[in-house]
């Protein structure tokens, strides 16, 4: 496989990730799009990303800590989303955000999380509690669960309640999910995008935003619907089969940003 080919099939991730940590996918884009002419710039560097996903986010993470990059000015803001999440970016350390962001979302093992941000697996596992304690610190809120499986919507349940929310309602289609959303008014959406009777999470999610403005996480085995490029792609995808602690972070994360929808 070519190194091009290589580098090509992180890249979805790498853009969620740096979605995720800058709240914008603008900004995060800029950082990716900064860290791939770095690489085509230095042959070492070039050659280091064959080793996977760990090279790619060390040259990621160092391009996003010295903070230096230019973001054209016709695409500088995604609106009212990005400056929501850049004014909570200043209140929360952002090594802190890092830490748990690769070590829950990404999946990295502490020791390779410690590795991309040139630590110690001690300070990692700190940082993340860290973060985990500043989230937390949010107000609670009641949660729409939008899944056609029975136990795993039983599963999201618990795992909401035990985080301190409600659950205002569950749904297997895109119908009740809209009429529980008229009806409850939700502070978040969990939503899977294949739905039991063939409707689609993602039509349920765009009719829950026409009623109002609501922070949504996609849990679904099939992200690679959603991480296309071709369109304006979510802040907060969980891929099934999911660890609960991927979904805590994930619901801590879109509370403490408020983001206004799953694509903006």
């Amino acid at each position: 496989m070519s190194l091009g080919a290589e580098v090509a099939a992180h890249l979805p991730f790498l853009r969620r990730y740096a979605r995720a940590l800058t709240g914008s996918q603008t900004t995060g884009d800029a950082f990716v799009r900064a860290t791939l002419e770095a690489a085509l710039a230095d042959q070492e560097l070039a050659q280091s990303l064959r080793e996977g996903r760990v090279p790619l986010y060390t040259a990621f993470n160092q391009l996003w800590s010295s903070a230096h990059v230019e973001v054209d000015a016709d695409g500088v803001s995604d609106g009212g989303h990005e400056a929501a999440a850049q004014d909570q970016l200043r209140r929360i350390t952002p090594r802190n955000r890092q830490a748990l962001l690769l070590t829950t979302v990404e999946d990295f093992s502490a020791a390779d999380a410690a590795r991309i941000m040139g630590t110690d697996t001690d300070e990692v596992n700190s940082l993340v509690n860290e973060a985990i304690a500043e989230i937390e610190r949010e107000s609670a809120t009641s949660v729409l669960i939008i899944e056609d499986e029975p136990l795993i919507s039983m599963q999201l349940e618990d795992l909401v309640r035990s985080l301190g929310h409600d659950i205002c309602g569950t749904a297997a289609t895109r119908t009740q999910a809209r009429e529980i959303a008229q009806q409850s008014q939700p502070g978040l959406v969990l939503a899977d995008i294949q739905l039991a009777d063939g409707s689609s999470g993602l039509d349920a999610v765009e009719d829950i935003l026409a009623i109002g403005s609501v922070p949504v996480i996609f849990i679904t085995a099939y992200p690679e619907r959603l991480l296309t490029g071709d369109r304006p792609e979510p802040t907060y995808l969980v891929t099934k089969p999911f660890q609960e602690d991927t979904v805590r972070a994930a619901i801590s994360q879109a509370l403490f940003f408020g983001s206004g929808g799953p694509v903006s």
